[in-house]
């Protein structure tokens, strides 16, 4: 099988080169021929990319341990599904996967929008960008690489008895599907990436080309952010820490180029409708791509510190120099179309829909400029001082809770303002009752005692939203039924189905306030550490658990040590938790198997840290508010963005979506 997948490897390199060339010789000759066989060979460069996945995965099923990513990341008592995952838990098989979901990405592109007229442009863009990853998994990141042991005359090949497992913290179910969910995100800009190269390139700088890009950017961004969520998720149950989130470079490297997303998804309804923007939502696009390559240059280099990380490698540098060539092309090729980005209409008043998505926008890029900064800054500092600063979660926190909250506030004044400009009328009248819930929710929390100005806040203006979402709801739902009747649930669902991407949107902001809400909890977050004998208590809050015993055993994988713990509140006994310790027997590493009682309210969360010198047993209880809000904000987040991928069936919508497109098709091509 590693022949095939060597075979395959090298066919991938071929076939992204003549891609390159035949597409940019059939642009030049305008040879649809030869634009078409391009098209083709990246459609075979995908098809091949996944034979060597598939080798790969052969091996690792196979147990051959003459392959070094087999025995350093497999072994022979792993599950079945581990085994498979294991495939890119190594940095070779990741790479491997990454470029293989980038082909399928840029296969799909070339088939669905094969009548585009910018397919020439992006044929070539996306066989260049995955010609530099296949070339990397081809000559200097091989995952078919074999053991060998230098002997005297010469290295011989070896082979293991065993392989060295996978890294414990990894078998776990949603570790199983993470990379794969983050790697899709990561991967998946590229397409919007090359449209809009190719838009530049081409000049072809009207709407047309954010139109073909719009559902691939929602795509990209969902999995980028379901990757987020799956990652805080595992690192809330598995670590052992307390918490989901702990401003790590990797993480901070994924949170970047989704904020950047997140900003391009908004401002191009500026576009679309204003003819604005331009410079900016093309800049956005290159930025976030960039951004998503330096999280892979993150992650492979060494230069961070970083649970998620890959150990530092020879290769890493490969990655600067190509995002550095990346950003000097894309900043050239912007720079030279100034002229043909000029804006269609001006910003006619600061109170407007158009300056709400501005500044909304502004607290985006901010954000992401200072998660950048505070990952960059032990790097730069070590570089220039010889001295390592650490930056590390009060920072992040101080800086960008202020502008979470900015937005949160800009979720919803933003549809309270009307386009081109607000009358004090409109205003008046659309912020009423959204001002009411927000100072009668601040009032009520006052009341009952909460004091800390962040979370005051944030309840506030997550009342303020809730309103205003449910208020233009409301208002949709009250047109619809005066002009065609019919009862409220039914006038909802044409409502929506009529216009999923302007309320999925808004189902997508409902998300985003629960998750400020479970967001909002960690300003509470109380714990403990004790060390107990059988029959000690530890209490935080009105909770309290005991220490009953401490089993032991071991299975064919690992060895483990537990705490049996009674929890109480008020002296009402609500379960019996068992958080233990594990020893992995392959790899020799310890790691924490917790134990939550988790409810809307708060979770509380155990932990069994292991032995003291006596026999007392460590135990860290953590009570965290408002977890599960996290989770749920999170589905029906991307609840909402499976809504506004479905077309809408919005006749008018439909009209001006085939009328940019006919322009598109007989607008002359100028290279």
């Amino acid at each position: 099988m590693h022949h095939l997948g060597n075979f395959s490897l090298m066919a991938v390199v071929v076939l992204c080169g003549y891609a390159v060339l035949a597409s940019l010789v059939g642009a030049g000759k305008r040879s649809s021929a030869l634009v078409n066989s391009a098209r083709r060979a990246l459609i075979a460069a995908a098809g091949f990319s996944a034979l060597s996945v598939i080798s790969l995965g052969a091996l690792f099923l196979a147990d051959d341990f003459r392959f070094e990513a087999v025995a350093s990341y497999s072994s022979a008592a792993l599950p079945l599904a581990y085994k498979i995952s294991a495939i890119w838990a190594g940095n070779d098989g990741s790479l491997l996967f990454w470029t293989f979901l980038m082909l399928v990405f840029a296969a799909s592109a070339v088939i669905l929008r094969r009548d585009d007229p910018l397919i020439p442009q992006v044929v070539t863009t996306l066989a260049g960008v995955t010609l530099f990853f296949a070339y990397m998994n081809t000559w200097v990141c091989n995952p078919f690489g074999q053991l060998a042991e230098i002997t005297a005359a010469g290295p011989v090949p070896f082979v293991p008895a065993d392989g060295n497992g996978l890294n414990p913290l990894l078998q776990h179910p949603i570790m199983a599907i993470h990379p794969p969910i983050l790697y899709t995100g990561y991967v998946g800009f590229v397409v919007p990436f090359a449209f809009c190269v190719a838009a530049l390139w081409t000049r072809r700088l009207d709407a047309a080309w954010i139109a073909s890009t719009r559902r691939w950017t929602l795509v990209a961004w969902f999995f980028l952010g379901s990757g987020i969520l799956l990652g805080g998720r595992w690192a809330y149950v598995e670590l052992g820490w307390g918490g989901y989130w702990g401003w790590d470079p990797v993480e901070n490297a994924a949170l970047m180029p989704w904020l950047t997303g997140t900003a391009f998804l908004h401002s191009v309804m500026i576009q679309e409708r204003k003819g604005m923007l331009k410079v900016w939502n093309a800049g956005l696009v290159m930025t976030t791509y960039l951004l998503c390559v330096f999280g892979t240059f993150l992650t492979r280099s060494g230069i961070v510190s970083s649970v998620h990380a890959f150990a530092s490698s020879e290769f890493a540098w490969r990655f600067l120099v190509f995002l550095a060539v990346a950003a000097a092309l894309s900043a050239a090729l912007l720079v030279t179309r100034l002229k043909d980005l000029k804006a269609e209409n001006e910003l006619e008043a600061v109170v407007s829909r158009e300056s709400g998505f501005l500044f909304n926008n502004l607290l985006l890029l901010a954000a992401c400029f200072a998660v950048l900064w505070g990952t960059l800054f032990p790097v730069i500092s070590e570089a220039i001082q010889g001295e390592q600063i650490t930056v590390s979660a009060p920072f992040f926190n101080r800086v960008n809770v202020p502008l979470g909250l900015g937005l949160l506030i800009m979720t919803g004044v933003g549809p309270l303002l009307a386009w081109r400009r607000s009358s004090v009328d409109s205003l008046r009248r659309n912020f009423t009752a959204p001002t009411i819930a927000g100072a009668a929710s601040l009032g009520l929390l006052l009341l009952f005692g909460m004091r800390h100005p962040y979370a005051l806040i944030c309840f506030a203006m997550g009342a303020f939203v809730v309103v205003t979402i449910t208020l233009e709801f409301h208002r949709g739902i009250r047109a619809r039924r005066a002009h065609r009747g019919g009862g409220y649930l039914e006038a909802l669902t044409d409502l929506v189905l009529r216009n999923t991407r302007r309320y999925g949107g808004y189902v997508v902001h409902f998300g985003i306030v629960l998750l400020f809400i479970g967001f909002a909890g960690n300003a509470f977050n109380e714990d403990v550490i004790a060390d107990l004998n059988p029959g000690e208590s530890a209490t935080v809050g009105p909770w309290e658990v005991t220490l009953q015993d401490l089993p032991g055993g071991d299975t064919p994988v690992y060895d483990w040590l537990g705490a049996q713990l009674l929890l109480t509140r008020h002296d009402e006994p609500i379960g019996i938790y068992q958080p233990r310790r594990q020893l992995d027997k392959a790899t020799g590493q310890a790691t924490s198997e917790v134990r939550r009682h988790a409810n809307f309210r708060e979770d509380i969360y155990m932990v069994f840290s292991g032995l003291t010198d006596d026999g007392r047993a460590t135990i860290h209880v953590y009570r965290n508010p408002l977890v599960r809000w996290v989770w749920l904000g999170g589905l029906v987040m991307f609840l909402g963005t499976v809504l506004t991928l479905l077309p809408g069936r919005d006749p008018r919508a439909r009209a001006a979506s085939v009328a940019r497109r006919r322009a598109a098709l007989a607008a002359p091509e100028v290279a």
